[in-house]
């Protein structure tokens, strides 16, 4: 879709009647039921308000004027997929360190309105964004209350690095440019102003808190993969994190960064690049969960092979040596039972391209059902969600998504979605 049509389809929805038709009922020829992994035949959701109210075998008939049939009968429905991991303030381009300096909130919260669309229309019903400029909670306020259409987005706000570390947006300016920019928020050293970078977000109203403990690929920084906090601070940052109701996502790329996080409590590792076989064990025994992002390495990885002078040569450099290492790495993880949950790092590469993770995953050895199981059932526990996300069950949200095929036996069925419903509501139907 253009700029141009994804903003007249937004007004569309925008301007359609808040009301919710008596019942809606869908038709459906396949649905997955994500716990038993089989595939159901001719089956009905019934959808009251936002919610599932049942679901029955056969297709049932509407038993009133208002009753709204929705026609699936060819299709494989599935519960609304979730994505872990996204960044809907960012778009790639070869422009972003420039834009950088010449974007307005203002211009970046138009463009997150865009991606935050698009990613619903691919059936992203809810996603995690791990972190931007507070512009992020911002639209998730707004879509929230309806102001704008998106997925239901968790924020973590601005995500917490150490001096120099990843999310440090001073690293590789000038001294001038550095005195001017001060000491960012999101930057804390030591346990104390760990714990403080922590509250900030808390108090700008983050709904998790996203930390790097290792270096990054798109960065200025000569080193995506040596450690950058000390266990002693991550501790201090999910020690408030959980006081305050908090979970904690770790950007980490190197192994020892990995397992100072591990040992420290956080919730996730996310993209775990580099993980050697004593971080995999310590993963699986903890339980920590593992969003790899593979679509992310792959993407930098493919562009700094065929886009020569699109990244920066320290950039460009890093993403050859880590993005191509992320598959394996997977593959062994998931040998060993690290528990995972899909993630891609949207808005490294399009929006709207998220299913394309499910065919990396199938390809470094893991089964149909348990990429599908990953964006769903494990998604929604990473979350804390499992009363209202994960599978289409009476109670939970009326998250809805229909492909074309049979995904379990296609992966890549994932990228034709053609009904997409979020909280009751259609926001696409082919």
């Amino acid at each position: 879709m253009t700029r141009t049509s994804i903003l007249l389809l937004a007004a569309a929805l925008l301007a359609a009647p808040a009301a919710f038709a008596q019942k809606t009922l869908l038709h459906c020829g396949r649905l997955l039921d994500v716990r038993s992994g089989k595939l159901l035949s001719q089956q009905t959701i019934v959808v009251e308000k936002d919610r599932i109210t049942a679901v029955q075998a056969g297709y049932t008939a509407a038993s009133g004027p208002q009753d709204n049939v929705i026609n699936l009968e060819n299709r494989t429905v599935l519960p609304g997929l979730i994505d872990c991991h996204v960044h809907l303030e960012s778009t790639p381009s070869r422009n972003n360190f420039r834009e950088g300096f010449t974007l307005n909130p203002a211009d970046i919260a138009f463009r997150a309105q865009i991606n935050a669309l698009t990613t619903l229309r691919a059936g992203f019903t809810t996603v995690r964004d791990c972190g931007g400029s507070g512009v992020n909670t911002s639209l998730r306020n707004a879509v929230a209350q309806g102001l704008v259409p998106g997925p239901r987005i968790y924020s973590a706000g601005m995500a917490i690095s150490a001096t120099g570390g990843h999310m440090d947006d001073t690293d590789g300016l000038n001294e001038d440019q550095i005195t001017k920019a001060g000491h960012p928020i999101n930057l804390a050293n030591g346990p104390d102003q760990c714990r403080q970078a922590v509250r900030e977000q808390f108090k700008r109203g983050a709904d998790l808190i996203k930390i790097a403990s290792t270096g990054g690929v798109l960065d200025l920084s000569k080193d995506g993969t040596g450690a950058q906090y000390s266990e002693e601070e991550i501790r201090a940052i999910v020690s408030t994190a959980r006081d305050l109701g908090l979970r904690v996502a770790c950007h980490a790329h190197g192994a020892e960064g990995i397992k100072r996080a591990v040992r420290a409590g956080v919730t996730s590792i996310d993209h775990g690049s580099l993980m050697d076989d004593e971080a995999i064990k310590l993963m699986a025994k903890t339980r920590t969960w593992y969003v790899p992002t593979l679509i992310a390495g792959k993407s930098v990885a493919d562009t700094a092979r065929l886009r020569p002078g699109y990244f920066p040569p320290v950039i460009a450099r890093k993403a050859l040596e880590v993005g191509t290492k992320m598959q394996g790495t997977f593959n062994r993880a998931n040998k060993a039972g690290v528990r995972v949950a899909f993630g891609t790092d949207a808005g490294v590469f399009r929006h709207g391209q998220n299913a394309r993770e499910f065919g990396y995953m199938a390809e470094a050895g893991m089964s149909p059902l348990e990429t599908i199981r990953t964006a769903t059932l494990n998604a929604a526990e990473l979350l804390g969600e499992t009363a209202d996300l994960g599978s289409l069950e009476a109670g939970k949200f009326a998250d809805i998504v229909a492909v074309d095929g049979d995904p379990l036996q296609d992966v890549s069925a994932m990228m034709r979605p053609v009904f997409v419903m979020k909280a009751g509501v259609a926001y696409r139907q082919e």
